[in-house]
């Protein structure tokens, strides 16, 4: 049975879809001021990862995520930049899907753009002036406002009452009748680009923030769905907001509310404002995408992780010893058929464990190198079946073209290497039989040189590729 923690009941719940057989997620996607960080590339993994699971369980997954191309802080940006803040969203936007690539994340099923969804916007806003929940501010600005204290469940998401919240960043605007009404739409301010304002009755101006996810999400999943996802810091005051003017417009709303827990640096969160963000384009510089997809992958989504450009190196040694067992499995029993061991899935089932499905990656492939040196052939091909599959769910099989590689290229690319490789093994062989040491010493400094192991054995000698070592860079 799925189960998964529910942020708004704050505990693990059997997993209800509204539609039986089909599950539809809405997870917020990038404000798309400037590039993205690791910290925002998290929640892709891992509703990526969710997306998958829940295919691999027979769910027909439909996924929105949305582009927050207008907003306070792209308008800040662009401007200090020099470009227009349509520009300055879209280029930003496509340094976004750049890295959804890199780290092999599917496309979502469609992916709304704020600026697109105003007609949706202002029809919602208006249902909630028409239901009392609402009002356009008197002074005249065109801002109006959501009434907080005309919603009683403000505040049950995030677990708190009115009377403790701050007020909000607007808090001195003079058109709120309480410092902790939010924003639907604000009025057009002349220090701003006319381009980034739309007609509506109130007057000129664009879409506050929270109401652009509420209007989308209605527009593509109905007013009730299953899944809304993000990270932490998005669950106060985003989708309280959220949730507090789409249920007063009449709206069911989300069933399962998922949050993933941060990324950190130095124990604070990874933002920009800190200065302490690692972009995702510079760290698959250093670092294979797949091996920081499996960093991202291996902790639960609701633990922080604290980034260390060594753990991503370690993440990738880990990978690149699970691989190994796969090929030297290749080679004594060829390819096997994928299949899931029952601890993996049970791990999957309770809210996407991966901690503990990679657990039992680690535990499988332990277990299939001692079958090898058994000479367990059988075994051998079972586990390394598993092995398959499970890194597969993940979206991480070596083989995935997702990775960029055609597996016929990357099956030639092997064998070249390996006959290279052995050739120099040989050679190696040859000068130790004649005692010429110093020219085998050589051929295995050569070797490691280039990252190849060797390891001499009783019945021969074996390579292994180590795993890259990190590099650092001086840019800030």
């Amino acid at each position: 049975m799925l189960r998964f923690y529910d942020s708004a009941t704050r505990q693990i719940r059997a997993f209800d879809p509204v539609e039986p057989g089909k599950v539809s997620i809405y997870h917020c996607g990038l404000t798309v001021q400037s590039a993205p960080h690791l910290g925002h590339i998290r929640k892709e993994v891992n509703f990526d990862v969710l997306r998958r699971w829940l295919t691999y369980r027979g769910f027909e997954v439909t996924v929105i995520a949305n582009v927050t191309d207008i907003e306070d802080k792209i308008l800040i940006k662009s401007a200090e930049a020099g470009r227009p803040w349509f520009a300055h969203a879209y280029r930003f936007e496509r340094e976004l899907h750049d890295a959804y690539a890199a780290l092999g994340c599917l496309p979502p099923t469609y992916e709304p753009r704020a600026t697109g969804h105003i007609p949706e916007m202002i029809e919602l806003i208006t249902s909630l002036i028409d239901r009392g929940h609402a009002y356009p501010a008197a002074d005249g600005s065109g801002d109006v406002y959501f009434d907080v204290r005309s919603w009683p469940d403000y505040g049950s998401l995030s677990g708190q009452r009115i009377e403790d919240m701050e007020p909000d960043p607007d808090h001195d605007f003079p058109g709120k009748r309480d410092p902790r009404d939010f924003a639907l739409w604000k009025g057009y301010k002349p220090e701003e680009p006319a381009t980034a304002s739309w007609p509506t009755p109130w007057g000129r101006g664009r879409p506050g923030w929270h109401i652009e996810c509420s209007a989308m999400a209605g527009k593509y999943l109905g007013d009730e769905f299953d899944i809304h996802g993000g990270g932490l810091d998005l669950r106060f005051p985003h989708h309280e907001n959220e949730l507090a003017q789409s249920t007063a417009a009449g709206q069911k709303f989300a069933r399962v509310w998922m949050h993933n827990a941060w990324v950190t640096a130095a124990g604070e969160k990874m933002s920009k404002s800190l200065g302490n963000g690692a972009l995702v384009s510079e760290v698959i510089k250093r670092h294979s995408p797949r091996a920081v997809r499996f960093y991202l992958v291996q902790p639960h989504y609701r633990s922080a992780i604290e980034y260390a450009d060594a753990s991503v190196g370690e993440a990738a040694a880990a990978l690149s010893r699970i691989d190994h067992f796969v090929e030297r499995a290749a080679e004594l029993v060829g390819p096997a058929e994928d299949q899931l061991p029952d601890e993996f899935a049970a791990a999957m089932d309770d809210d996407l464990g991966t901690a503990g499905a990679v657990a039992v990656i680690f535990n499988t492939v332990r277990d299939g190198n001692s079958a090898i040196t058994a000479g367990d052939l059988d075994q051998v091909a079972r586990l390394s079946g598993q092995v398959r599959g499970m890194l597969a769910v993940l979206g991480l099989a070596a083989d995935d073209p997702i990775w960029g590689t055609d597996p016929g290229d990357q099956d030639r690319y092997r064998q070249v290497i390996d006959g290279l490789v052995a050739e120099l093994i040989k050679q190696r062989a040859d000068a130790r039989g004649r005692k010429d040491y110093a020219a085998a010493d050589a051929i295995r400094s050569s070797l490691t040189g280039l990252g190849v192991e060797l390891t001499d054995t009783p019945d021969g000698t074996r390579w292994t590729l180590r795993a890259a070592t990190p590099t650092t860079s001086t840019e800030d």
